[in-house]
């Protein structure tokens, strides 16, 4: 979600999974982010509904689709949000128990990130209340909801 940030992103994230001690897989994104290492996997684009279950912790924009992907999967957020909604979401995240305190991107250093996601990874509570969200989330049909709510009959 920042173009043309691919470089300093892939320098950020290299020294944050360098404090965490843990392994991390990257995906460049509209950024091009570029992070290399003996811990560190760069992939292209993997659904998130594929990768995110298979992860401790998940560091994203807070978008909404993306804020959906993570809650579903059941692991804390680090958020990191750069515009438009993203605050909004990264915020939700944090106040529902899920996630570490959001990261504005324009405040975003190692240190906060590796810290952050330390945070995750480490805090029971975070862990249990994402799993507890998780089995909310994909038990509920939000569609046949809204669907009953506005007066649509859909056969199937």
């Amino acid at each position: 979600m920042a173009p043309g940030q691919g470089e300093r992103l892939g320098e950020l994230v290299m020294a944050a999974v360098a404090r965490t001690g843990m392994r991390a897989v990257v995906q460049a994104g509209w950024a091009g982010l570029g992070a290399v290492g003996d811990d560190i996997l760069a992939i292209g684009d993997l659904p998130h509904d594929w990768l995110f279950p298979r992860t401790a912790a998940v560091v994203h924009h807070a978008g909404a689709g993306t804020t959906a992907a993570g809650l579903s999967a059941g692991v804390p957020a680090v958020p990191v949000p750069v515009m438009a909604d993203q605050p909004f979401w990264a915020a939700r995240l944090h106040q529902l128990g899920v996630a570490a305190r959001p990261l504005p991107f324009h405040e975003l250093t190692a240190e906060a990130l590796g810290a952050a996601i330390t945070a995750c990874v480490t805090e029971p509570a975070l862990r249990q209340r994402a799993a507890e969200l998780a089995r909310r989330v994909t038990a509920e049909d939000g569609a046949a909801a809204v669907l009953a709510r506005v007066g649509v009959v859909c056969d199937g």
